[in-house]
């Protein structure tokens, strides 16, 4: 017969010589089927249990209480000792969604230009002719966790009978009409209030869920006059004033999503106290120049503050978010065509978050940890830092840009057109914003939060 494998019967008696040369040609004839039957097993580890994979120093965020969601949401796992007795499992790592990358996505948005009645016109690049599409079908990828497509049913169901407010600039609003057009492919809204000018302040119903979502004005959070072309040509803050068209309202609401930041880079001159503390950017005007960081933070210190103090006062349950800084893309001047003229999203490590888009960010989350250790012993409020700034200053490609107006080269070229870079394309990128910020509602809903106090200064 002949050689056999050293699994078959050990009993025969062959000599010495034939039975090491018998194993040892044996053992090279079934080397590759071990190898056949090894490698895919190995190949399984790395796929479902991956290696933590190395940060470069650009993609090392300063620790933040930005959002970070834990892989689950269910209790422990009980396991067993060999003598029989319970062991809590250690709950998973939680996961940053501030670090990863865009991919591609066939799936594309919920919604369109045509679909969602509630897009400021300026926002509605679809409608207004935007030619190249391909920015619609990307999504947000975290290193390592999943963030699952927006489920416009589930936000409705966790907040029912809940009053829902978005204060701040513009970019609250732009927030409030991405979750608007997401939620109208399950349930239409009704418009039940408009004021102001441009319809500033607004407030929807969702009358299956009896679930309000309000949008309101506040481009500082706190006291301002805004300029005008009637008035003088910059804005005035009262810093240590908070702003009583959305603070009014604080006793009514149950969750609030702030976001400011751009209105604080114009001209204005600054009081706290009574008097006058300085300005940015206002020559002939006998004030001192302080610039705008720390007008932000005393901005922010004071909204959050007066936050928890009334909702202490009302007995509510309050969540509160910060959304943190929306980076602008403009390439060049902003009134000339090619501003922001890029059609698809920086790959990773290609764009660093710094400077000014870094340090606003930096500022919107220390006060976020601050207000946190203020409210510390006070179980009516949750706060987060909604962290956006780095997924989005990899988005230059989700802007109106010129087509904040329709058909702008329905004419032809032209050599200056006014561009929009700073606000977003509905739909677009800040759809995502809206599918983190459902996580952390979920996450909070789950029962148990996982928060960390992250080290800044790191």
């Amino acid at each position: 017969m002949g050689g056999s494998s050293p699994f078959k019967d050990q009993n025969k008696q062959h000599s010495t010589t034939t039975t090491t040369m018998t194993t040892f040609f044996s053992f090279w004839r079934f080397l590759p089927y071990t190898i056949y039957a090894i490698l895919p097993m190995a190949l399984f580890r790395v796929y479902f249990y991956p290696l933590p994979v190395p940060q470069s120093p650009t993609d090392r965020l300063p620790r933040s209480d930005h959002i970070l969601v834990a892989p689950s949401l269910s209790s422990p796992r009980q396991a067993e000792k060999p003598g029989g007795d319970a062991v809590t499992e250690a709950p998973p790592p939680p996961c940053d969604y501030t670090n990863g990358k865009w991919v591609p996505d066939k799936s594309g948005p919920l919604y369109n230009g045509t679909t969602c009645g509630t897009i400021k016109d300026g926002q509605n690049c679809i409608a207004h002719g935007r030619p190249d599409l391909e920015y619609l079908y990307w999504r947000w990828k975290p290193r390592l966790c999943h963030l699952p497509r927006f489920q416009p049913t589930k936000f409705l169901q966790l907040l029912r009978n809940k009053n829902v407010a978005f204060v701040g600039d513009s970019m609250a609003r732009n927030q409030l009409e991405s979750l608007l057009c997401m939620l109208s492919s399950v349930s239409d809204p009704i418009l039940v209030y408009r004021d102001g000018e441009d319809n500033k302040f607004r407030k929807w119903n969702f009358p299956g869920h009896n679930m309000t979502i309000s949008v309101y004005w506040s481009p500082f959070l706190v006291k301002g006059v805004e300029k005008s072309s009637s008035g003088p040509d910059y804005n005035k803050l009262y810093l240590d004033s908070v702003d009583e068209r959305w603070a009014g309202d604080l006793g009514s609401l149950d969750m609030v999503v702030l976001s400011v930041g751009h209105w604080f880079l114009h001209p204005a001159v600054y009081f706290e106290g009574g008097s006058a503390l300085g300005c940015h950017y206002c020559p002939g005007l006998n004030h001192t120049e302080i610039g705008f960081y720390d007008v932000l933070r005393k901005a922010l210190r004071t909204s959050l503050k007066a936050l928890i103090a009334r909702t202490r006062a009302s007995g509510r349950v309050t969540d509160v978010f910060v959304t943190t800084f929306s980076p602008s893309h403009f390439e060049g001047d902003w009134d000339k065509f090619g501003a922001c003229p890029k059609t698809k999203p920086y790959q990773e490590g290609e764009k660093p978050l710094e400077g000014m888009d870094a340090e606003m960010r930096k500022i919107e989350v220390e006060e976020v940890v601050a207000a946190k250790a203020d409210a510390r012993d006070f179980s009516g409020i949750r706060l987060e830092a909604l962290d956006i700034t780095k997924l989005s200053l990899m988005r230059p490609d989700g802007h109106p840009g010129p087509y904040m107006y329709a058909f702008p080269f329905a004419d032809g070229v032209k050599d200056r057109v006014q561009n929009d870079c700073v606000h977003w394309c509905l739909p677009g990128p800040i759809d995502t914003w809206n599918g983190i910020l459902l996580e952390a509602i979920k996450r909070w809903n789950g029962g148990e939060m996982n928060r960390l106090s992250l080290d800044l200064a790191r």
